[in-house]
């Protein structure tokens, strides 16, 4: 079945629609289409290509329109009403004293509705919150609470690499990280060192994972005995992207440092179960 990709945010989720049959569509053009709950605008992803019908879930909603000069100006009006609609809802949330962050909001594409985003550390009954501002909008009021994760994607922000948060920019969505993959890359467990700006683990720790898992397995232990061309020696370091091992061995009552292939390393065993360590009480913080 042909489908085109569409996708609804920077760096967000693809999904399928069916094209139209007589629209010309180019990559990152805008387009207005239907989805389960309103009308929006969003952007073509990749242009229309078979697909296997098993890949697609029925019905599959209809790109309605390429986005006109029209759409285009009532999607700024729409941008335009943000920053009045989030003072409201703040006001209207000081004033019923309702535990809760405010983070976003947006309104549909058509006007029917706006949606609040929110972050708190348990559940909240906005009910009230909900009728306060239906009565200030006059239109359909949603509240959505999100994660600590989800904040930072909404916000964005630069991580400490000094590039755009993953999350924000490059991540459909959000993958399993652990303190295991922090400590299989040798990395630091400082928590200010592996944390995002979200205070938990950062995303890129997945990137890489299965070439460190499979390289670090192969490594010898730190402070190992191991037997060199040049030698028998003690482990001081590894480096698992070169794959050398940095050894310690004691010639002529001197102590010589040297690099070494980790094909030129013999020794038994290896780090298999070494990153399966217990973690401190200041990184638990960092895990959802």
């Amino acid at each position: 079945m042909k489908v085109i990709g569409i996708r609804f945010k920077e760096g967000g989720k693809v999904y399928y629609f069916a094209p139209g049959k007589e629209e010309k569509y180019q990559e990152n053009m805008e387009v207005v289409v239907e989805t389960a709950k309103s009308i929006e605008i969003a952007r073509v992803a990749f242009l229309p290509r078979e697909v296997e019908d098993a890949k697609i879930t029925q019905p599959l909603k209809p790109v309605i329109r390429i986005a006109t000069e029209k759409d285009l100006a009532q999607r700024k009006r729409n941008a335009e009403r943000k920053p009045e609609a989030m003072r409201i809802a703040a006001e209207k949330i000081q004033k019923r004293g309702l535990k809760m962050k405010l983070i976003d909001c947006e309104f549909a594409f058509d006007g029917s509705k706006v949606i609040f985003y929110f972050s708190a550390d348990g559940r909240v009954d906005f009910r009230e919150l909900v009728k306060d501002l239906a009565s200030v909008f006059h239109i359909r009021i949603e509240l959505r609470q999100v994660g600590i994760r989800d904040e930072t994607k909404l916000l964005g922000g630069l991580g400490p690499c000094g590039r755009v948060c993953c999350c924000a920019g490059a991540l459909p969505d959000f993958k399993k990280v652990s303190i295991k993959m922090a400590k299989v890359q040798g990395l630091s467990l400082n928590p200010g060192k592996i944390s995002g700006l979200c205070g938990r683990l950062m995303c890129c720790l997945s990137y890489e994972n299965e070439y460190y898992s499979d390289i670090y397995k192969k490594m010898p232990k730190t402070g190992s005995e191991v037997s060199t061309p040049e030698g028998k020696g003690t482990v001081v370091s590894d480096n698992m992207l070169k794959q050398t091992v940095r050894v310690k061995i004691e010639k002529d009552g001197s102590l010589v440092y040297k690099d070494f292939p980790l094909a030129d390393v013999r020794f038994k065993g290896g780090k298999k179960e070494a990153a399966d360590e217990k973690i401190s009480d200041d990184l638990k913080g960092l895990i959802d």
